[in-house]
């Protein structure tokens, strides 16, 4: 009998001897695939927005920069740009800026100092001084004015300051009794809770990791918002204000107004002056935006202080009302006998 060949299925050839497949997982919904990628776009996103921002935020607070400028005062621990004008002969009037500011702040007033010799200072950190990482405490502030007036061979001099100027002038003030003949504060502020506050952007630029990334993204037109507080009346700011703002750190920016924070809260600046026995000059603004009007009238407790109020002005005299405030300063500098 002959064999018969049965064919075989080539689907199922060999399969006997082979293993069983383990069960394909079922897959994923596609809207679920697709909502998975997009989380981890956006965690990878997340997380390098991070990445830059922790970077700008150390590179901007690290930066330091040269001192420029004229005349420049070697020191160590930074060097300070200075102006002088006037006859030499004269008596010495020192004008220290505030927050921010530099020698140009001054400039309305120039013209009614001509006949004094009238000294600029640039606070480290501010305009063409020196911007290092550290320094910036209001003591050591007027320690180094004090060791300019030194090279420059100034021995006595009428100090004034506005707003945080203000500050180192009263602590140049406790410190050198053989330098500082008198004192003029213009708006600043005796008290911290006195602090009204600043505008929106300034506000934002004390802000961690947003404050650095503002610095970072600046324009002239953010640092004329962030100063909009320090006048009342209309003022046109020059050019040179905001060019001065622009060299400046982040750290000699925010190191200073903790600085200056820090000294008054420490101490309120009338009862520092109380004790000193200084004529003292008070200039404030009745519109000032920054500090409290009213508490110039603290400034009443220090013996000899003379208080100026100006109508309709704000933190700013010397670009809102330049003539009576130049007048002031000048009468006041011409009224203090040497000691």
């Amino acid at each position: 009998m002959d064999e018969t060949t049965i064919p075989q299925d080539p689907r199922t050839h060999n399969r006997a001897d082979a293993a069983p497949r383990a069960p394909r997982a079922p897959r994923a919904p596609r809207r679920w695939r697709a909502w998975s990628r997009r989380r981890r776009i956006t965690l990878l996103a997340v997380g390098l927005l991070a990445a830059l921002l922790a970077w700008n935020t150390v590179s901007v607070s690290t930066q330091t920069a040269e001192a420029s400028g004229e005349q420049i005062v070697r020191l160590p621990g930074g060097d300070i740009h200075v102006v002088q004008d006037g006859p030499p002969g004269a008596p010495t009037l020192v004008l220290l800026h505030g927050l921010g500011g530099s020698t140009a702040w001054w400039e309305p007033v120039m013209p009614a100092l001509r006949d004094l010799h009238v000294v600029r200072v640039d606070l480290l950190g501010h305009g063409g001084s020196a911007k290092p990482a550290d320094g910036y405490g209001i003591a050591e502030q007027a320690r180094r004015v004090g060791a300019v007036l030194d090279q420059l061979g100034v021995r006595r001099a009428t100090v004034v300051g506005h707003s945080t100027g203000g500050a180192v002038a009263t602590s140049l003030a406790e410190q050198r009794h053989d330098l500082v003949a008198a004192i003029t504060l213009i708006d600043t502020g005796p008290r911290l809770d006195a602090y009204i506050g600043d505008s929106f952007t300034g506000r934002l630029v004390t802000t961690p990791v947003v404050g650095e990334l503002l610095w970072r993204l600046r324009t002239d037109g953010t640092i004329r918002d962030a100063l909009s507080t320090a006048f009342t009346r209309p003022v046109r700011v020059p050019d040179q204000i905001i060019t001065d703002i622009r060299g400046m750190t982040y750290r000699s920016l925010t190191a200073t107004d903790e600085a200056s924070s820090a000294y008054v809260k420490e101490r309120p600046i009338p009862d520092r002056l109380a004790s000193l026995d200084l004529p003292t000059l008070v200039i404030f603004g009745s519109q000032d935006r920054r500090w409290q009007p009213s508490s110039a009238q603290e400034y009443r407790r220090v013996p000899h202080a003379r208080i100026e109020i100006l109508d309709g002005v704000g933190h700013t005299p010397m670009f809102e009302d330049p003539d009576t405030t130049g007048a002031l300063l000048h009468g006041f500098a011409m009224e203090t006998p040497p000691r």
